[in-house]
């Protein structure tokens, strides 16, 4: 069955102080490390778009795994509402061709933000298993520094760049067990452009991610035949210190370490959160059951459990 087999990234190397940041909306230190969580944010150059992104994620998975070859990928999927230039062409065409696959590669685009991993690797395993495809690349990159206003005090100290390529084949270490999905459109006004500009109402954003995040994994725990204690790992959207620790907290269960909290030196990189984070705390580790909740703009919300294979 289709699984995840690798994960690769692609942070830049520049940024912004946060702190600075900060100070300049008369907000003080504790408030950035405790509240906001991130002390830097990436960003990407001028010069480079979102194509460019996934393109330096995908090569440094080819990098990291010798025996995927280019030439064997079948599928690209670009998780992404800021794409290049306009949004046209789909921007996973365009990484398709910077990175010089093979023209019978199926490529699209999915439009999600914070949910879009959890959505992505489901869409990317029943696709390869409906068409009887073996080589995937799943890309999550959304560069919010396109959108967001630097004066903008609610958004501007949240959001940080960065890629990721996941490679998904069958016979991987990680399988996809349960998972559940939801969507609000509702509440849409909450994360939104208006004429070019990212707007967010955090409070509302908040509440959303605490009323409905700890009770959709407790859903999905119950769907699934477990218990918290099943579960050695939450990889959850990082979307900022003060959401994480707060779901962690009305979930109770299973005690709030198991909450990975890490994006001290990222930010909020939307859709590219949670992948980050299974790449540097769960590939390659000794954990056999991991649960996933990406949420944001849609409102949507997705939660899945992965499992070690062997």
């Amino acid at each position: 069955m289709i699984g995840i087999k690798s994960i690769a990234s692609y942070v830049p190397v520049d940024g912004v102080d946060n702190y600075v940041q900060g100070a300049k909306f008369g907000k003080d230190q504790d408030f950035i490390f405790g509240k906001i969580g991130s002390t830097f944010l990436p960003r990407k150059e001028d010069t480079q778009e979102t194509s460019d992104l996934c393109v330096e994620a995908a090569r440094a998975l080819f990098a990291a795994n010798p025996a995927l070859d280019p030439a064997s990928i079948d599928a690209v999927i670009v998780v992404t509402q800021n794409g290049d230039a306009e949004g046209l062409p789909h921007t996973a065409a365009i990484v398709q061709d910077k990175l010089g696959l093979a023209t019978h590669v199926a490529a699209f685009d999915i439009s999600l933000g914070c949910s879009g991993y959890v959505y992505g690797i489901y869409a990317m395993k029943g696709f390869m298993e409906a068409a009887g495809l073996k080589n995937g690349l799943l890309i999550t990159a959304d560069p919010y520094s396109k959108i967001v206003d630097p004066e903008d005090r609610n958004t501007t100290m949240l959001f940080g760049d960065a890629a990721t390529a996941t490679w998904m084949a069958d016979g991987a270490p990680w399988q996809l067990g349960k998972s559940m999905f939801g969507t609000d459109g509702g509440g849409a006004e909450f994360l939104k452009t208006n004429d070019g500009k990212f707007f967010m109402n955090g409070r509302q954003v908040f509440n959303f991610a605490l009323l409905k995040v700890p009770a959709h994994l407790h859903q999905l725990l119950e769907a699934s035949g477990l218990q918290a204690d099943d579960i050695d790992l939450f990889c959850i959207h990082q979307g900022s210190a003060a959401i994480v620790d707060a779901v962690a907290r009305r979930f109770e269960e299973g005690g709030p370490e198991k909450f990975i909290k890490d994006m001290v030196e990222t930010g909020n990189t939307v859709s590219s959160s949670i992948p980050l984070l299974l790449e540097k705390h769960v590939l390659g580790s000794q954990h056999r059951r991991v649960a996933l909740s990406g949420f944001g703009v849609g409102l949507s919300w997705g939660s899945a459990i992965i499992e070690r294979g062997d």
